[in-house]
């Protein structure tokens, strides 16, 4: 499926349009705001149908797994009944001396402005969820939204941009399809805000675009994600929320846990754990490029950036345990666990991104807590136990975008959480208030 490019001329004048009702939606109250929302609501259940057929014909996702707009719709449901107080003024305190100063008594307040006018550029991997979770903050916040989605998923691309044009004209959200060179025509615009969500290369590119006109950004990016379990670790239970994490859309989720680090002692037990839920999930044989309950990678591209790190690590000494069968033709890796692995191997210096789970020892779990400092800052860190003393000091003494005791992944479903990541995994928090305020400039006001 091919997309269309479009022109220099054609975004800057979408651009100036938004420029101009972004003005407008500044002074909107909450009941336009929330219309506005309700619009997109009742557009995106009339889609549901074409986005799941859509995520099938990008990679084969299958229908189990491409339930992404019931969590945009819960997103709409929550933002909706918190709006109006979100919106309200912030009566704050005016410091005594102020007022002398002035020679009156002052009052202040915090209001919630629009930043004005955003670029999103949305990932690939949940193109539905991480492209209209987000737009739901920016329009609640009062924004105008031009949307670049990714390319790599060109089916899911045409319905994102089937949606946005069904539910909002384009000076208020337009959808611009289009490779690098069309994200490099819309950075070279002086946006109020960007938002992006990727990988941390081009995560860095956009920052630096974003400080060519001093625009804020949000940058939701990825990392190395530990799942550390300890002695007293549930392993039974562990393998399961792991294998689901991990294995769930092939691998391609920005807070799957990346590799484990379990104690020496344990080892052998956790990989015959591992190894016995991978089996009851998958089979003996693993799922099969027949089996349409399991996803592919979603190109050639990034299938064999996968299968070289796999090959590279077991080249190194690494020894996969269970899976590691491929298939060119299909973008096809199976749920593969890997043991004897080091942090010399190139599979544990990026984020893997697919179907390949590594597993690590730690003599204590000091250790553990030292290697994960060594790397880059997580987008999330994963804790097993049944000891809190445990989990408490493995929280405490490691810095992650976020983190999820005896289970994975959860925390990114609470609307009341923030979600991001810290230093190389992200810039900003999303989701619900955190979201509004993400899109919003806290403006100080003092009255005397």
């Amino acid at each position: 499926m091919e997309i269309k490019s479009v022109s220099t001329t054609n975004t800057r004048a979408i651009f100036e349009s938004q420029q101009r009702t972004a003005l407008q939606l500044k002074k909107s109250g909450t009941s336009e705001r929330i219309a506005r929302l309700q619009k997109l609501k009742q557009t995106i259940i009339k889609y549901v149908e074409r986005t799941v057929k859509a995520l099938h014909d990008d990679y084969k996702k299958p229908i189990e797994e491409s339930n992404e707009m019931d969590y945009v719709i819960g997103e709409i449901d929550f933002i909706t009944a918190y709006l109006e107080s979100w919106m309200k003024p912030q009566t704050v305190d005016t410091p005594e001396a102020i007022n002398a100063l002035a020679g009156t008594t002052g009052t202040s307040k915090i209001i919630s402005e629009p930043k004005g006018v955003c670029l999103f550029i949305t990932p690939w991997n949940y193109p539905f969820l991480l492209t209209f979770r987000p737009l739901i903050s920016c329009l609640a916040a009062g924004n105008t939204i031009m949307i670049k989605p990714s390319e790599l998923t060109p089916h899911s691309s045409a319905v994102i941009k089937q949606i946005v044009e069904d539910a909002f004209p384009e000076d208020e959200v337009a959808v611009i399809e289009g490779g690098a060179e069309v994200a490099s025509k819309l950075l070279a615009l002086p946006f109020n805000h960007i938002f992006y969500t990727g990988g941390s290369r081009v995560g860095k590119i956009v920052m630096r675009a974003a400080a060519d006109h001093l625009a804020s950004v949000t940058l939701e990016l990825g990392g190395k994600n530990p799942a550390i379990l300890d002695d007293s670790a549930d392993f039974g239970d562990a393998a399961g929320k792991i294998a689901w994490g991990k294995f769930f859309n092939c691998g391609q989720t920005c807070i799957a846990p990346d590799y484990v680090l379990v104690s020496e002692n344990r080892k052998e037990e956790f990989i015959a754990t591992m190894k016995g839920t991978m089996e009851a999930m998958y089979g003996n044989e693993g799922p099969g490029t027949d089996n349409p309950s399991y996803a592919r990678l979603v190109n050639a591209n990034h299938y064999h950036r996968v299968k070289n790190l796999l090959e590279e690590s077991v080249s190194s000494g690494g020894k996969i345990i269970a899976g590691g069968k491929t298939d060119d033709s299909e973008n096809y890796i199976s749920p593969t666990l890997l043991e004897n692995v080091t942090s010399d191997h190139a599979i544990m210096k990026e984020e893997i991104f697919g179907p390949v789970l590594p597993v690590m020892t730690y003599s204590s779990l000091n250790d553990a807590i030292d290697y994960v400092n060594k790397g880059d800052r997580p987008l999330a860190v994963y804790v097993f136990t049944k000891d809190k003393v445990t989990s408490d000091l493995i929280i405490n003494n490691t810095t992650a975008g976020g983190s999820v005791v005896n289970h994975v992944i959860m925390h990114y479903f609470s609307p009341f959480l923030p979600f991001g990541g810290v230093g190389n995994s992200g810039i900003g928090k999303g989701h619900g208030h955190f979201g509004f305020l993400d899109f919003s400039n806290q403006r100080p006001v003092l009255e005397l």
